[in-house]
């Protein structure tokens, strides 16, 4: 290790709400935050189109230039962004370390993650092709857009039930598409869906491609027992199959649940490691919204200016 390598005080790994909410905090508290974007600058929201449920946006606002405004705002106030993704960390040690893609070495007294998560997908050319376009992974975000339609919900977990019955408030018609004879989801989970009148199951049913030039118009679905395709008109497809949190890197180090998303301390984005701070989608796998993304951000860079004055670092 280079003894004359400057330490920083604060470090953020990450982009999106919040990592640019935790950089705002942080710059504003005079702890010279550096931020390291990852492969995705602004996350999630860079592929999500119309964001109309995030505060002080009366007219909506496209997702990338919510998050444009966010990092010029970091910036206002003196954060350093690098476009740069970090791929290996050491935490032994009250300086912690971290290296770049490019093998630079970062040493930080504090450590804010806002790795985020990423949705998954069935890996159809067809999603990925329609996505924005009427293929979503977040109903609670854009169902609100197919209010009034017929929309199609895949998945057998807890995450696909609440999206369907989410859905089932707004659109006459809700295709559930489970591959299996059952859900995984919670009994009284299960319960709900079967009870609701305008939420139609299909069983051991796989999707084999979404329809539509422009935008969704159907889809072809194929029942995995007999074989029997069918074509189903819709106007949208969400896919709740779950998200995988961006915390691999982190797996030698920090507490994590069996899916990997960070255990922080109640009340807090306290790790199990001083002086590391975990906010956003790498730590939430709850709520998952942009501004509750946010908010936990601005409480990260408050836990990491409280951590570093208690050291004497700032």
């Amino acid at each position: 290790m280079a003894t004359d390598k400057e330490t920083l005080k604060c470090l953020i790994i990450g982009s999106g709400p919040a990592g640019y909410t935790a950089a705002v905090y942080a710059a504003r508290a005079n702890m010279d935050p550096v931020l390291y974007t990852g492969p995705e600058p602004g996350g999630q929201l860079m592929i999500t189109t119309d964001v109309e449920n995030y505060p002080g946006y009366p007219d909506g606002i496209m997702g990338p230039q919510m998050m444009e405004d966010f990092r010029k705002q970091a910036e206002r106030f003196g954060t350093d962004v690098r476009y740069e993704k970090i791929t290996k960390v050491d935490l032994s040690g009250p300086v912690h370390k971290a290296w770049t893609e490019s093998g630079e070495e970062i040493l930080a007294h504090s450590v804010i993650i806002s790795t985020g998560a990423s949705a998954k997908w069935l890996g159809l050319e067809s999603e990925k092709r329609l996505t924005n376009k009427g293929v979503s992974a977040c109903a609670v975000c854009d169902g609100f857009f197919f209010r009034g339609k017929e929309v199609a919900v895949v998945g057998g977990g807890d995450t696909a039930a609440e999206e369907a019955l989410y859905l089932s408030k707004l659109c006459p018609t809700v295709h559930l598409l489970v591959r299996r004879d059952e859900m995984r989801a919670s009994k009284i989970m299960q319960e709900r869906v079967l009870k609701t009148e305008n939420i139609k199951v299909h069983w051991h049913t796989e999707t084999e491609e979404i329809l539509g030039d422009e935008e969704v118009s159907g889809m072809r679905v194929v029942n995995n027992q007999t074989q029997e395709r069918t074509e189903i008109p819709i106007s949208g497809f969400f896919v709740a199959i779950g998200h995988k949190p961006n915390t691999d890197i982190f797996k030698d180090w920090l507490d994590m649940d069996g899916t990997g998303y960070l255990i922080t301390k109640p009340k807090s984005t306290k790790t199990n490691i001083e002086g590391v701070f975990a906010s956003g989608d790498a730590q939430d796998n709850v709520y998952r919204q942009a501004v509750t993304a946010a908010g936990t951000g601005c409480m990260a860079a408050l836990d990491a200016e409280r951590y570093l004055t208690e050291a004497g670092i700032i």
